[in-house]
């Protein structure tokens, strides 16, 4: 089960989602107040932190921003009543794994805790391999020829995503469903975007990144020819 930091200023809202993740057996601590939450997350580990965006001293988003500099790479998941497109994308970009607006179902939350914690226990298996190209989970690094590349938290996501359905053409659709969220319905050049990242960081190695014309894009070894 997860350890979650729920962080929402309405006390009626925080009290429906911890009673329901409670009783699904995770361990919750609350908080509805910006830099209260802030400082939590920064002396211990959480699997999971639900972050309402517009709170009291610091924003939800200023928290995601200012963790994942600290390098705290726990699942983050936005909720708000803020459902214009801009504020989705931004918020993906600083980190963000997963974003439910307002009026939400405390249910289907709850079902995107439970799916995100079981997609992190099987990442954590083994470490994934392409190429020159090594992925250790349990540190979230990832070595080209030996080298630790610098990724961002979502650039991470991706790579390791590519990696894990390696020589198989994945569409724009399965990558937004599965690396920006259930519901995510925003541009799909997002991806383009971060896979135009990928391949300058990969540039020079024998793995690739191959756009499918129309589909999608297929990570790659590439093979000397003689």
């Amino acid at each position: 089960m997860a350890k979650v930091l729920l962080i929402e200023d309405e006390e009626n809202i925080r009290k429906i989602i911890s009673y329901d993740l409670r009783k699904a057996g995770h361990t919750i601590v609350e908080s509805g107040d910006g830099q209260e939450a802030l400082d939590i997350a920064l002396k211990q580990p959480f699997d999971v932190l639900i972050i309402d965006w517009m709170l009291p001293h610091v924003s939800g988003i200023e928290i995601v921003q200012k963790l994942r500099i600290q390098h705290v790479d726990s699942v983050m998941i936005m909720l708000t009543a803020r459902d214009d497109e801009t504020d989705i994308l931004y918020a993906f970009d600083q980190g963000v794994d997963d974003y439910v607006t307002k009026p939400f179902s405390p249910r289907e939350l709850l079902a995107r805790v439970n799916a995100h914690m079981k997609r992190q226990s099987k990442r954590m298996e083994k470490d994934l391999e392409i190429g020159e190209l090594r992925i250790n989970l349990k540190r979230r690094e990832a070595l080209l020829k030996d080298e630790l590349l610098t990724l961002t938290k979502k650039e991470f996501d991706l790579l390791e995503y590519f990696v894990s359905n390696k020589n198989i053409v994945l569409s724009r659709d399965a990558i937004l469903n599965d690396i920006w969220g259930f519901d995510y319905d925003g541009d799909t050049r997002i991806v383009d975007v971060h896979v135009f990242k990928l391949r300058t960081k990969l540039q020079g190695s024998n793995v690739h990144i191959k756009s499918s014309r129309g589909v999608g894009y297929l990570l790659e070894e590439l093979h000397e020819t003689a």
